[in-house]
């Protein structure tokens, strides 16, 4: 069942195109990840999902309340964490879940049990100042806020930005957990690995949405035969892969290169052996499985070429 319906929504800031007509849909009880880079118009279309902002056309409804004409009733069953921390950092943080607590006619007692996975690791700090709290902790206390008034679905803004490796991992682990209890979740990254902890995801870049499915299906649907090349000197090789006219496209990940052919050479590594001018052995060239951010880097190409090449 679609709790959450996205209708050909598009909207611009003056010459900015930041929506273009998106269009995807979210079933109850689904954890659904919107990946993209800074700028592709993720925060744009969480602020109209959350009322804040009016689009200039499409709609949105969030269990059948459209959040232009129904925001009041959207914002009764929504949990909206932002993208940069907005509580109050002057308050403590029994202060700042009291505060919310009261704009949603509740209390910090009636809504313990059920934030209490989330805000348990917080307690010995309850009396500690938000803005003195680590990233890691300060994400914990926006999502006990977002989370306070027990709503059915919950909206996040780039939750794990900017915080270390384990929160991160605590994080997805917390979001599994409320999924498991029936909440909606959206959540926004523009981190490719945790798309992979999503039910499903949309991608998105420029403000269009590239592809939406299942992690499996998009990297199943990688159209291409994927090279990976490694050895010394990478990026002065990157250079004469993407002037080469048989690379599609080739881009850096990690301590190798990533490549697309046109049409793949009958024998790539004496391919590669004339292109680099180094001696056989420099470089390696080898078969690879995509992953989320070949697939992403591939579906850009496609929707931003420029003079026959793409623009990676």
């Amino acid at each position: 069942m679609e709790f959450l319906e996205v209708i050909r929504v598009s909207r611009s800031f003056g010459p900015v195109n930041a929506l273009k007509e998106v269009s995807f849909s979210v079933n109850r009880g689904e954890l659904f990840g919107l990946i993209g880079p800074d700028g592709a118009g993720k925060t744009t279309l969480f602020r109209i999902i959350a009322s804040l902002f009016l689009p200039d056309e499409g709609k949105i409804l969030v269990k059948g309340y459209n959040v232009v004409k129904d925001y009041k009733q959207v914002r009764r069953i929504t949990g909206y964490m932002p993208g940069r921390f907005s509580l109050y950092h002057d308050l403590t943080v029994e202060e700042n879940l009291s505060f919310y607590a009261t704009v949603f006619g509740t209390t910090l007692k009636d809504s313990a049990a059920y934030i209490h996975r989330v805000y348990s690791p917080l307690k010995p700090f309850r009396k500690r100042l938000a803005g003195k709290l680590s990233g890691g902790m300060k994400q914990k206390l926006a999502l006990s806020c977002a989370l306070i008034h027990r709503p059915e679905f919950l909206l996040l803004d780039e939750p794990t930005t900017g915080v270390d490796a384990v929160s991160r991992k605590e994080f997805w682990e917390m979001l599994e957990e409320l999924r498991n209890m029936g909440v909606t979740i959206l959540v926004s990254t523009p981190y490719m690995d945790e798309a992979g902890q999503c039910d499903r995801v949309a991608l998105i870049d420029h403000g269009k949405l590239l592809q939406t499915g299942s992690p499996a299906e998009i990297v199943h649907n990688f159209s291409a035969k994927l090279y990976a090349i490694r050895g010394r000197n990478l990026y002065a090789l990157l250079g004469r892969l993407r002037m080469s006219p048989e690379v599609k496209y080739a881009f850096m990940f990690g301590r190798e290169i990533h490549l697309v052919f046109y049409r793949v050479p009958g024998r790539p590594a004496r391919w590669l052996e004339n292109l680099s001018g180094s001696p056989q052995g420099t470089f390696s060239i080898e078969p690879l499985d995509p992953g989320m951010e070949d697939c992403f880097v591939e579906l850009m190409g496609e929707n931003h070429p420029v003079d026959g090449k793409e623009n990676i």
